[in-house]
């Protein structure tokens, strides 16, 4: 079992989830619906919609499912038009076979999988597609793994689940690719980042104010930092896929 103490903590910093969070290359979510056109998708464990939004603009119809309130109250604000269902991977309010579909926005690592790909399997029509996607940071850059230690920043989870992937009996062969992308943000906006992750928000105050002291100091004197108004941060988008049998 999984446990969903870290992942259902995103709920108190959701206006800022939404405006800090990496968006996902259109590049990488064409390939993760397959070559569909004018789909049914179901977005699992939405949060804010920023992977919605993604799916949205190639064309198709989306139905977000997201367990937290919060998270889709901001949802509704910053995807106007859009309802977020209550719900999670391991039991989602739609009928059988009711998508062409299903993608999950750095968020799989969070999901109970038995349960979750039985579900899955439940909501996908014959011949539509599973397909979990990352955000992760490039920690190939030395300031970039830096700031991933301060800030207890684990995002192997992609990683690890990309080479150990099975989504069951359910799925034919899961093809994987990745693409890279670049978010552009100011060192305040690297701070506002990092207090919407699982380890800040439920840290203790002690954890709290040591990060901000190492990170303020890692932004006042890296040579790739110090004085720079806006900073690139380099991600790699892992996507997966597979096909309901």
């Amino acid at each position: 079992m999984v446990d969903h103490t870290h992942a259902l903590s995103f709920g108190a910093a959701a206006s800022d989830y939404d405006r800090f969070r990496p968006r996902y290359p259109e590049a990488a979510v064409r390939w993760a619906v397959d070559g569909l056109s004018n789909g049914q998708v179901v977005d699992l464990a939405a949060g804010t919609g920023i992977l919605t939004r993604a799916v949205q603009a190639l064309g198709h119809q989306v139905v977000p499912v997201e367990p937290d309130p919060a998270m889709r109250a901001q949802l509704a604000h910053s995807t106007p038009g859009t309802t977020a269902l209550a719900g999670s991977a391991e039991a989602v309010p739609l009928p059988d076979a009711a998508a062409d579909a299903v993608l999950a926005g750095t968020a799989y690592h969070w999901f109970d999988r038995e349960p979750a790909h039985t579900e899955i399997a439940r909501v996908l029509r014959p011949g539509g597609t599973f397909a979990p996607i990352w955000n992760i940071r490039d920690d190939s850059v030395d300031w970039v793994a830096e700031l991933g230690r301060i800030a207890h920043l684990d995002d192997k989870s992609g990683n690890v689940i990309v080479k150990y992937a099975d989504f069951g009996p359910a799925f034919g062969a899961i093809e994987g690719r990745e693409f890279t992308h670049r978010t552009t943000l100011t060192p305040d906006e690297v701070g506002g980042m990092i207090r919407t992750r699982s380890y800040w928000l439920t840290a203790s105050d002690t954890d709290r104010q040591r990060v901000e002291r190492e990170l303020t100091d890692l932004l006042a004197t890296h040579p790739d930092l110090a004085g720079r108004e806006t900073v690139e941060l380099p991600y790699r988008t892992l996507v997966l896929r597979a096909r309901r049998r």
